[in-house]
C-alpha cells in the first residue's frame, strides 16, 4: 500500500512539472504565429485607436503581428463571446471598454460571462466623458442645470448613442445621484445626437470627450463638468460634476484582455509591454491628445477597476429600469 501511495505521488509530482514546464515553453516561445486583437465596435472609434496603437506597438515588441479585427454587434457582445471561447494560449486577445462592463448586467444570456470568462490583462487608459449643453441652454453650471431641472421635471431632453451606451448611463447616473427628470432620446450613434444637440433639438449630453471637444473648442458647445473624479487635461478650467454632485464619477476607459486560464506567464509578458508602450512617446501622446489618462498597472488591479465598474453600473441600469435593445 505504502509503495502504490508513494508511486501515486511520484506520477502526480511529474505531471505537475510536466504542466508547468509546458507553461513555461509556452511563455517563452510566445508568441508563435499571429495574434488577432478583436475590437468590438466599428473602426474609427475610440477602442479602435487604442488597438492599432497597442497592436503596432505590440508586434514591434514581441515580433508577431497582432492584427486588429474589427467585430461590431450587440454593444461589443459578439466580439467578447468570440474572444471568451478562443483556446487560452494569448493567441486571441479583446480590446475591452466599458461598455463590456454596462453589459454584464444589461444583457442577460450573451453566450459568455465576462467576469467570469475574460482574463484581464492590462488597462491602457481612462478618458472622461463631459456634460454638454446648446449654448442656448439657461444653466452655465452644474448647480444651475440642476436647479432648472427640478424646476421643469422631465422637460429637458438627454440624448445618448444608443440605450445601455457610456453616454445614456452616466446620464442616469446623474439622475440618480440628482434626483432630476430628464427624458432620455436615445440615437443610432453618439454623433446623431451630437448633431440634434447642436441643432438645438436636444438639451444636454453626456458625450465622449474625443466626439465633442472640437464643437466646444469651436464654441457650439458649452461644457459644464466632466465625468471624471480629476479635471481633464485637455480642459483643465472645467469642474467635474463630483465637485457638486458628491461620489459621482464615471469614464470611458480601454485595456486588453483575454480568455481565462490564458498561462500566467502569457500574461505577465503582455502586461509587462502594454505598461511600456505606456511610457513611449509617441504612443502617450497620442493617448493624451484623445483626452486620455494613462492607466498602467497590474493585471490584479485591471480586474478589481472592472469588477468594481460593474457594480457600479449594475445599480444605475437597475434603478434605471435600462433593458437591452
Amino acid at each position: 500500500m505504502y509503495v502504490a501511495r508513494r508511486r501515486l505521488f511520484y506520477l502526480a509530482a511529474g505531471a505537475a512539472a510536466l504542466l508547468a514546464g509546458t507553461r513555461i515553453m509556452q511563455a517563452q516561445s510566445y508568441p508563435s504565429r499571429p495574434v488577432r486583437l478583436i475590437v468590438g465596435l466599428a473602426a474609427g472609434g475610440g477602442q479602435d485607436i487604442v488597438a492599432r496603437l497597442m497592436g503596432q506597438w505590440l508586434s514591434e515588441r514581441l515580433g508577431r503581428q497582432f492584427i486588429v479585427e474589427n467585430r461590431p454587434g450587440a454593444s461589443g457582445n459578439l466580439a467578447l463571446e468570440a474572444v471568451a471561447n478562443a483556446p487560452a494560449d494569448g493567441h486571441t486577445l479583446a480590446l475591452l471598454g466599458v461598455n463590456n462592463a454596462i453589459n454584464a448586467s444589461l444583457y442577460n444570456k450573451p453566450g459568455f460571462e465576462f467576469l467570469r470568462d475574460i482574463a484581464p490583462v492590462g488597462a491602457v487608459m481612462r478618458v472622461p466623458l463631459v456634460m454638454v449643453v446648446n449654448p442656448s441652454f439657461p444653466a452655465t453650471t452644474v448647480p444651475q442645470f440642476i436647479a432648472y431641472a427640478k424646476a421643469h421635471p422631465g422637460k429637458i431632453t438627454m440624448g445618448s448613442g444608443g440605450v445601455g451606451t457610456s453616454i445614456h448611463v452616466c446620464g442616469e447616473l446623474f439622475k440618480m445621484m440628482t434626483g432630476v427628470e430628464m427624458l432620455h432620446v436615445p440615437y443610432r450613434g453618439g454623433a446623431l445626437a451630437l448633431n440634434d444637440l447642436i441643432g438645438g433639438q436636444l438639451q444636454v449630453m453626456f458625450d465622449t470627450m474625443p466626439e465633442s471637444i472640437g464643437f466646444i473648442r469651436a464654441g457650439v458647445l458649452r461644457p459644464l463638468a466632466v465625468t471624471t473624479a480629476e479635471r481633464a487635461s485637455v480642459l483643465p478650467d472645467i469642474p467635474t460634476i463630483g465637485d457638486f454632485v458628491q461620489g459621482y464619477e464615471a469614464s470611458a476607459w480601454y485595456g486588453i484582455g483575454a480568455p481565462r486560464n490564458t498561462p500566467a506567464e502569457i500574461v505577465d509578458t503582455l502586461n509587462r509591454e502594454i505598461n511600456a508602450g505606456l511610457t513611449e512617446p509617441k504612443i502617450k501622446a497620442r493617448l493624451v491628445e484623445l483626452g486620455g489618462t494613462l492607466s498602467a498597472g497590474s493585471p490584479a488591479a485591471f480586474e478589481k477597476f472592472i469588477a468594481d465598474d460593474a457594480e457600479k453600473w449594475a445599480k444605475v441600469i437597475k434603478f434605471a429600469g435600462v433593458k437591452a435593445q
